[in-house]
């Protein structure tokens, strides 16, 4: 250690290297005195173009952009808080990361030992704080000259890197007491030792040959075989990715793949599935459930798997909570089915029932090609006069779900905030193989324009083409209204936000309390009123705004160039 560096400096500088070289790319920082030295040397990584960089004055909001950023390129990315209050900001994204299996890894500064207990300015017990939310909680002293701090610092990045990305990803925190002087110049280059057998070392190269074996191979774990026989159906929850549809294939049997799910594709799937799980000829008969993800979005799964005699296998990572509503299921870490003939009359039972539910309840009328071309001009008028109708037709809920459904492509991005639409868009939305992610491990509204914003500005560093989507709510969008903030001098996502506007919580009016509660108090508690003009919100953030009244303004919309990011505006009634 060189005289005139700061031992702080000196810590954060190798533990930024150290999360580099182990393959951490994006990196959130906001700004705080106790937590400068940090913050310092993600700004020297990033003026060397060594990572991507984003500052961000909100904490909860930040925290929420690192956990886009994460499910988007799967690897861990570090957020940068000082003491107190900032920590605590940072809590439902934690929480959020931990039950989706998001690696995060939390940088809380600290005030040093002797500074705590005393009601030291900006000091609370900070340590610990997300309790079993964590992979791993470390509470470290402050850096020192009386020791190498940089490979000390190596070694919590790989502890920290491990834990995140390990077998369960998930978030970690680090804190860090810092004394002063907090920073110091750099006074010469960074040189992290790369430990040889080490146990963290170990534990990191093991963790990366995972995911890269992962990326070439099938799992090495031993699937649990599943006896042909038994009337099955494979269900897709949030996160579930492809495994559930490759199940069902294989299997032979329906697939109930919610819009999150990365499963919603393929010949097994049953869109309409609320109503032919409540119907005793379909719903009624099934023997078995196997379950993938996180199901939220209906009533119906969880008291199919609560109902005496239905077999139930979920499929999950040991010692992780189990979607188990009927308290009786087994676990697997994988399955697979023996060989065999499919029961093509189970599966086309449902394929055929789904089918004509879906032709009921279309809302497309196939064009009458014969009045197009008719000699009549009457008849040809009258053609021309409906086609224009429906394409000026008022938006609602399932329009507006469907019309972006329809223009989002492989290489967009899909985000759904917990609001009605997403509920609406599982009800309606065909099989589509997308990139669909939304905030289900609790969701919750918090941080939803952050999330979307990091998963914009992951896929754009790595593609030139695609637009991140994301669809929610008025209350949604009011809650996390900072996601919105752009930075300068950082890059501006390809992003469009699509906002049902309906002046409130109109999700409330689809639940029990709407036919028990008196009116005039479940507006007030529940459905919440707002009256913001959303154009000047726009312009106030600098975003681009449109407003969408009809199928054809919400096409032009959807599909017109942009240069930066949009705000779409459909107002929609409360029903």
């Amino acid at each position: 250690m060189s005289v005139g560096d700061s031992p702080a400096s000196m810590y954060a500088r190798g533990l930024v290297a150290e999360l580099i070289r182990l393959g951490v790319r994006d990196a959130v920082v906001c700004p705080g005195s106790r937590s400068q030295a940090w913050a310092l040397a993600f700004a020297e990584a990033e003026a060397a173009e060594q990572i991507r960089l984003r500052v961000r004055i909100d904490e909860r909001s930040a925290a929420f952009l690192a956990l886009g950023l994460a499910a988007e390129t799967g690897l861990p990315v570090p957020i940068v808080v000082t003491s107190g209050t900032a920590v605590a900001n940072l809590h439902p994204a934690v929480l959020e990361a931990h039950h989706s299996h998001i690696p995060l890894i939390v940088l809380s500064a600290d005030r040093p030992e002797e500074l705590r207990g005393i009601r030291s300015n900006q000091t609370t017990a900070q340590a610990h704080l997300f309790g079993s939310a964590t992979r791993l909680s470390l509470d470290e002293d402050a850096p020192n000259a009386d020791r190498d701090e940089i490979a000390r610092a190596a070694e919590h990045a790989r502890a920290a890197f491990a834990a995140a990305a390990g077998a369960v990803p998930g978030p970690v925190q680090l804190n860090v007491g810092f004394r002063e002087p907090l920073s110091s110049a750099l006074a010469a280059e960074v040189t992290v030792p790369v430990p040889e057998g080490s146990a963290e070392q170990d534990q990191v190269d093991a963790v990366i040959a995972a995911e890269k074996a992962s990326d070439a191979a099938p799992s090495a774990v031993p699937a649990h075989v599943l006896p042909r026989g038994p009337r099955t159906v494979v269900i897709a929850g949030n996160g579930a990715g492809p495994g559930a549809e490759d199940l069902a294939h294989h299997g032979g049997w329906p697939l109930i793949a919610e819009v999150s799910s990365g499963s919603r594709y393929g010949r097994a799937l049953i869109v309409p599935y609320r109503e032919l799980l409540d119907s005793p000829d379909h719903g009624g008969l099934i023997e078995r459930v196997i379950v993938f993800g996180q199901p939220t979005l209906s009533r119906q799964v969880p008291a199919l798997l609560r109902r005496e005699g239905v077999e139930t296998w979920v499929v999950s990572e040991p010692d992780t909570e189990l979607f188990d509503p009927g308290h009786n299921a087994h676990r697997a870490t994988s399955l697979s089915v023996e060989p065999g003939a499919v029961d093509r009359d189970w599966l086309g039972h449902w394929v055929v029932a789904a089918r004509e539910l879906t032709a009921e309840r279309s809302t497309d009328v196939a064009p009458d090609l014969e009045a197009a071309h008719s000699h009549d001009p009457a008849t040809r008028l009258a053609y021309v006069r409906g086609e224009f109708q429906a394409i000026r037709a008022a938006l609602d809920r399932r329009l507006l779900v469907e019309s972006v459904w329809r223009a989002t492509w492989p290489h967009d991005r899909l985000v759904f905030g917990a609001s009605r639409l997403i509920r609406v868009a599982d009800e309606h939305v065909p099989g589509k193989k997308l990139s669909v992610f939304a905030n289900r491990g609790l969701a919750g509204i918090d941080g939803t324009v952050a999330t979307a914003s990091g998963i914009a500005l992951a896929q754009q560093a790595e593609s030139e083409t695609g637009v991140t989507r994301l669809v929610l709510g008025d209350l949604t969008l009011l809650h996390d209204v900072g996601g919105m903030l752009r930075v300068p001098g950082e890059q501006v996502p390809r992003i469009q936000i699509i906002v049902g506007n309906d002046g409130g919580g109109t999700i409330f009016d689809g639940l029990e309390v709407s036919q028990s509660a008196a009116p005039d108090l479940a507006a007030r508690v529940l459905f919440t009123p707002q009256e913001v003009k959303l154009s000047a919100l726009a312009e106030a953030y600098g975003w681009e705004y449109r407003r969408a009244a009809t199928r054809a303004d919400l096409d032009q919309a959807l599909t017109a160039p942009t240069t930066g990011p949009v705000l779409i505006e459909v107002t929609l009634t409360r029903e």
